[in-house]
């Protein structure tokens, strides 16, 4: 994937850390007072979904039992148990750079690392120099963090790049908003494995963008799937390449956007996980 495909994904997350952001058409507070688009009536219809697929759960859930056996009966579509069941394996043994490393050499192990990876790629850390070269330096085998460390630099330097999303020319920013990259996976699914490699796909959210008076880059939030390339070197998952599309993208809730300072205090306030299977 060349430099130029990172630059110009929708959201960058192993690449520039670039998104794509949708400024609100109307004005005033965009934070406070900014809603999703629909109409007020569909909040009754989304409630009386909501208790039906509730109710739905609930039956399925009481009706499961204590039987394991792995009987074909049934939907053949739906997901099978080990699809979204924990493992209760532990995903990682250390860390290097910040970043959770020392993967089960498994299935298991290729999608814990895609999953961590990702939120790594896609972090705010990714606009410090000294941060980002620890990332890269970790997450990639060392042939390609090698070569792909010096065409990040450049991007992430670009005054006219960091200009474009709100930040200072060093890549801070401005003085009384927070700036605000993070990914949150949902999902990861195994298309290829090998002892030696292995293609996860990383299904997640996104949250991007400016909180603090002035912004006029407020944090948005996106959807995504990265595709990653994955080798076993040095004991251990590292990323060789990857590619990433939009979506899937669910239906937006009727919800008040929060006010600048919520925003800012979850983010401060909330950390992230280590995932796992």
């Amino acid at each position: 994937m060349s430099l130029g495909d990172e630059r110009e994904s929708s959201g960058g997350y192993g690449g520039t850390g670039q998104t794509r952001t949708r400024l609100p058409e109307s004005g005033g507070d965009v934070y406070g007072g900014a809603r999703r688009g629909g109409r007020s009536s569909s909040r009754s219809l989304v409630t009386v979904v909501g208790v039906v697929v509730l109710l739905i759960a609930a039956i399925a859930f009481a009706n499961r039992g204590g039987d394991d056996s792995g009987s074909s009966t049934g939907d053949e579509n739906q997901p099978k148990s080990s699809t979204t069941a924990a493992s209760g394996t532990r995903p990682v043994d250390g860390k290097a750079g910040g970043i959770p490393t020392g993967y089960a050499h498994d299935e298991q192990g290729a999608q814990s690392a895609a999953a961590n990876y990702g939120v790594a790629l896609g972090s705010a850390d990714m606009f410090n120099a000294a941060r980002r070269h620890d990332i890269v330096d970790t997450v990639y085998t060392p042939d390609v963090a090698a070569s792909r460390l010096p065409e990040l630099d450049s991007v992430y330097s670009r005054e006219s790049f960091l200009k474009s999303i709100g930040l200072n020319k060093d890549g801070t920013a401005p003085t009384g908003q927070t700036f605000i990259s993070r990914v949150i996976p949902v999902g990861t699914k195994v298309t290829s494995f090998t002892t030696s490699n292995a293609t996860v796909e990383l299904w997640y959210t996104s949250l991007f963008g400016l909180s603090g008076d002035g912004s006029t880059n407020p944090v948005s939030e996106s959807w995504f799937t990265t595709t990653y390339q994955l080798k076993w070197v040095d004991n251990d998952w590292k990323v060789t390449n990857f590619q990433q599309k939009d979506g899937p993208v669910p239906v937006g809730r009727d919800q008040r956007a929060s006010t600048a300072d919520d925003m800012t205090k979850a983010v401060e306030e909330y950390g992230g996980f280590t995932y796992a299977r």
